[in-house]
């Protein structure tokens, strides 16, 4: 057979066979699309504020982002502005007097209120106090925004409200609220502005998941919602495109260890189990049961109660009682070295009033036995035993 028809050959049985499996194929299978939304990676994974400054720098403005506020870093100029969404009471005072001084030459402070206190004794921080603002009493509710395509839209359901009692030099330029607090307010200070709002979550740019159960849902979308760039848009107007947006997010990035405990297992575990199985391939095996030592043919008490029982039978029972009386006695001058220094029936006297025995048996048992006299020699010892264990 020539190459040429062996070939042919070939093509032919592909279409045969390729023609109806595509055929079959375009039948059954149809083409979906799905979308996959991954987590926030780098610094969107820590940073809330991270979109609200990837607009920013969009629209031409400087931006700036940190997780604590640093003056000297900072440098603040007039026509600046900056987003607080750290809380007001991990501000020091030094720093607050520094701000409010920054705001009155012209710059523009948007802060929120602390969250509702976990502890009665927690406080709202020097930079609130200082401009008038008051949350002791007020608690969280909706507040309703009106929205052309969205009439039931409401904002601020997360944040604390509050009441403003403007002190001198500050005069309340806008507030918005009701009957349960504000929600906003802009404050009037020499050539600046200060923003005060109860939430600041329609400035985050991580979505939450949605609930259709919970009204407070409305601010699951962030950034990401039409109405809450409107708003943002609103409170970064004072000084919009006059100096440098800084946007302090007040939380950390995560530290290297996390970031190789929940990021790089891949390479930790299979490590991880590769040494364990070393060290198993490298620990000695456990083989049959050995039999024990052999013992000694005589114990220590043994020792002893034979040197006892040879005392004994050689009349040397004074002995005995002489070791055991000693012990009570260097015990008697640790724990009561005044009856120790005595003698006589002054000592007897001393010890029967501090164990609380009565004297004839303590006398007793501090008199040596007579050498033949077992019956006698075991009553004394087993006396001053119980004296010892007393004291």
């Amino acid at each position: 057979m020539s190459t040429r028809l062996r070939w042919l050959l070939v093509v032919g049985v592909l279409v045969v066979l390729g023609v109806p499996a595509a055929i079959l194929f375009l039948r059954t299978h149809e083409r979906v699309t799905h979308t996959e939304h991954l987590p926030p990676q780098g610094e969107a994974s820590y940073n809330p504020l991270y979109v609200l400054g990837q607009a920013l720098r969009a629209d031409g403005i400087t931006a700036q982002s940190g997780p604590r506020i640093d003056l000297r870093r900072m440098q603040l100029q007039p026509g600046d502005t900056l987003v607080l969404l750290q809380d007001n009471a991990d501000v020091p005072a030094p720093t607050a007097k520094a701000l409010l001084q920054w705001v009155e030459g012209g710059g523009h402070l948007l802060l929120r209120t602390p969250p509702l206190p976990k502890d009665e004794e927690e406080t709202q921080g020097p930079l609130l106090d200082a401009l008038g603002v008051d949350t002791e009493y007020y608690d969280s509710a909706c507040k309703p925004f009106h929205i052309a395509d969205d009439p039931g839209h409401v904002e601020f359901c997360r944040g604390r409200r509050f009441g403003v009692d403007a002190p001198d030099g500050i005069r309340v330029e806008r507030e918005w609220g009701d009957d349960d607090g504000l929600v906003f307010a802009r404050l009037r200070k020499g050539a600046g502005t200060v923003d005060v709002v109860s939430d600041m979550e329609f400035l985050k740019g991580t979505p939450r998941p949605f609930r259709a159960d919970d009204p407070k849902d409305s601010l699951a979308d962030g950034l990401h919602d039409i109405a809450h760039r409107d708003l943002t848009r609103y409170l970064l107007d004072p000084n919009y495109a006059k100096g440098t947006m800084w946007l302090i997010y007040g939380s950390r990035p995560p530290t290297l260890w996390s970031r190789i405990f929940y990021q790089g297992w891949p390479v930790w575990v299979p490590l991880l189990l590769a040494l364990l199985g070393w060290l198993w391939q490298r620990s000695q095996r456990l083989g049959s049961v050995l039999p024990a030592p052999a013992t000694e043919r005589r114990s220590l008490l043994e020792h002893v109660r034979a040197s006892g029982e040879h005392l004994l039978r050689y009349g040397k029972a004074p002995l005995l009682y002489d070791a055991v009386r000693r012990a009570f006695l260097a015990r008697l001058r640790r724990r009561a070295p005044t009856a120790a220094a005595l003698a006589g029936e002054a000592q007897v006297h001393a010890i029967a009033t501090l164990l609380q025995w009565p004297h004839s048996r303590v006398q007793t048992a501090l008199q040596v036995p007579p050498s033949k006299d077992v019956v006698a020699l075991r009553d004394r010892i087993r006396l001053l035993i119980q004296m010892r264990n007393l004291l």
